[in-house]
């Protein structure tokens, strides 16, 4: 198996591998090229980030500077928003559902590292997939850790550290990041 699929399994592998250092530069290219673009420049942001995101929906908006690792392992619905200072690291799939707003400095982490110091020694490092449901908010600052999915229609504090799930329909919050409260009350049973 080469790195790069040790990689996308989320198995140990050596980032400094070859292709993914390639892969990495090229990432690195496409979003200096498009952190130096003007508001004019509107279709040359799109034309860049259809070339560093796996899969763009329509709508989509990023606000200058955004950084990631790779790109191509993230995944966007329609009209998902970022606003300043956004980074991804997509050492695994990071999928983002429709309508769904990150407010500025948010963090994805999808890497890791081994907790025993000789393992993390030897380089190796490995990453775990992040999913974001539809029409969810995450409010500035927040970190979302390796593993996570935050449900549907959730919205996640400022400044708030993800380590666990999220489920649907939830306002959470705090470091770490606890349901706080349903966004819905539910109706009584009037039968």
């Amino acid at each position: 198996m080469i790195e790069k699929e040790k990689m996308l399994a989320g198995e140990l592998y050596d980032p400094r591998d070859p292709k993914l250092l390639h892969e990495r530069h090229r990432a690195r290219l496409l979003t200096k090229a498009f952190n130096d673009t003007s508001d004019a420049q509107g279709k040359e942001r799109k034309r860049l980030l259809n070339e560093l995101f796996g899969a763009m929906g329509k709508g989509t908006f990023i606000e200058p500077p955004f950084h990631c690792d790779y790109g191509g392992n993230i995944t966007l619905g329609e009209k998902v928003f970022f606003n300043f200072n956004c980074v991804i690291l997509d050492v695994a799939e990071v999928t983002i559902g429709n309508h769904t707003m990150f407010g500025p400095g948010v963090q994805v982490y999808t890497a890791t590292h081994p907790l025993d110091a000789e393992e993390r020694r030897s380089g190796l490092e490995a990453a775990k997939p992040i999913t974001i449901g539809d029409d969810v908010w995450i409010g500035g600052g927040a970190i979302l850790c390796p593993g996570v999915t935050i449900g549907s229609r959730s919205v996640i504090g400022a400044g708030s550290v993800v380590t666990k799930d999220i489920p649907e329909d939830v306002f959470a919050a705090g470091n770490p990041c606890r349901v706080v409260r349903p966004l819905k009350e539910e109706t009584p049973d009037r039968g």
